[in-house]
């Protein structure tokens, strides 16, 4: 209903809401001869799923009910309900609190349907606020997850949040401590991939619920030294988070990608210097993503953009064919998330600074480019593989045959492709010369 009133652009996600009093196994029984697929994921709070037969519509319909979590439960518990009003005074927001009677038409006027209202939803979507229909301290105890929802859901419709509910949140912060990290993992994503998670990250942090399941944020708010001051690294990381496209990967790689700095932050003869945070950062970036039980796959891709997102940087007196080499080896198929990540890092107001590192960024795609119409930079591996170096130096399997990948890569990565046959040449010559 909230979407229809925002008229916002059905996506691949598309699905249409309902809530009823029939009981799950009521509605599942209704649902049958209609839907060609149904899904039971959610019977335990109510809900049971389809896909509509005629229109290829998926559909969701949940029993009125309430929840709340008890004892030391993740898991909420449901009691079935018999009250529109009850249950939607329930709901998260009154934005989502918005009903719409499809059931109750009059036949001398078809197309006029019953809005159900309760808590003054449809005017907070025209003032652009966030506000829980009953009171926040009721709703947030019943689903703790709620307070990360109302970051998500400012950040998704750019809406300013009622000071009742960032005061529920500071003061309830540890009870995210009974939420599965699965759902908080689930619900940060969403966050991410809203149009400004700043909106919602900041909330995070200044309510102090990051402090529960991503402590390393607040971190970031490094003290100011009187003397040698440094950009505010919070405040740099949402304007980076902000500006890259919504792919999740590269989004949580610009969360990441200075965490390290509070860890490695040194005052010296140069000033302010973060040495090696990058390499600090991507091991904090792993413990903290498997903490929140994301793939390893996941983990891994974001750990490296961290690791490399100060690569470009390192090499400021040009790119050598070698050195532009290794930098799409390392990078891999990470390699344009990399690439947007070192240019939405740059965060300066001085336009000459930010214009003379997007003009090298340029020049290193060129040369990608151009290297790429020579030669096939998605295989930079050895001209032989481990097999072929072991029958040709016949060596079984030993820190030999690295030596010698490594001998053949180096090879790669200076001259670009070798054929086989030049690769068996100097590697034998390379074998003569080692010590046996």
């Amino acid at each position: 209903m909230r979407d229809a009133v925002l008229d916002v652009p059905k996506g691949e996600d598309y699905e249409i809401d309902f809530t009823t009093n029939a009981r799950p196994d009521d509605i599942e029984r209704l649902m049958r001869p209609l839907c060609s697929t149904i899904w039971e994921q959610g019977r335990t709070f109510g809900t049971i799923g389809g896909l509509l037969r005629a229109s290829g519509i998926k559909v969701e319909i949940t029993t009125f009910r309430s929840e709340a979590y008890v004892d030391h439960s993740r898991k909420p518990s449901v009691e079935w309900g018999d009250s529109l009003e009850a249950d939607l005074s329930r709901r998260d927001f009154t934005i989502n609190a918005l009903a719409l009677d499809v059931v109750a038409l009059d036949a001398a006027t078809p197309d006029v349907q019953t809005l159900f209202d309760f808590y003054d939803g449809f005017n907070d979507l025209h003032e652009k606020l966030l506000r829980t229909p009953i009171d926040p301290d009721i709703l947030f105890s019943d689903d703790p997850l709620r307070m990360l929802r109302a970051a998500r859901f400012a950040a998704r419709f750019g809406l300013a949040i009622d000071p009742a509910i960032e005061a529920a949140a500071a003061t309830m912060g540890e009870r995210l401590t009974k939420v599965s990290a699965e759902r908080i993992r689930g619900e940060l994503d969403l966050l991410m991939m809203t149009p400004q998670p700043s909106i919602g990250l900041d909330f995070i942090v200044r309510t102090g619920l990051a402090e529960h399941f991503f402590p390393e944020l607040p971190k970031l708010q490094l003290e100011q030294d009187p003397i040698h001051r440094h950009k505010d690294v919070l405040r740099h990381t949402w304007a980076v988070v902000d500006k890259t496209s919504p792919d999740l990967v590269l989004r949580l790689a610009a969360l990441f990608h200075d965490i390290g700095k509070p860890a490695t932050r040194a005052i010296g003869e140069d000033g302010v210097t973060f040495r090696f945070h990058e390499v600090v950062g991507a091991k904090m970036t792993r413990k903290r993503m498997t903490a929140l039980k994301y793939s390893q796959e996941m983990i891994d891709e974001v750990s490296a953009l961290v690791e490399l997102h100060l690569r470009f940087h390192t090499y400021k007196m040009g790119w050598s064919d070698r050195a532009v080499r290794r930098y799409v080896r390392d990078a891999g198929p990470l390699l344009d998330q990399l690439n947007e990540l070192t240019r939405c890092d740059c965060t300066t107001r001085n336009a000459r600074k930010a214009a003379s590192l997007a003009q090298r960024m340029d020049e290193l795609e060129e040369r990608i480019g151009e290297l790429r119409e020579l030669e096939d930079l998605n295989r930079l591996r050895p001209a032989l593989d481990g097999v072929a170096v072991m029958a040709l130096l016949d060596v079984k399997p030993s820190p030999a045959v690295g030596r010698a990948l490594d001998f053949l890569m180096e090879i790669r990565l200076d001259e670009g492709e070798i054929t086989p046959q030049e690769a068996a040449v100097r590697l034998r010559e390379w074998w003569s010369e080692q010590p046996h």
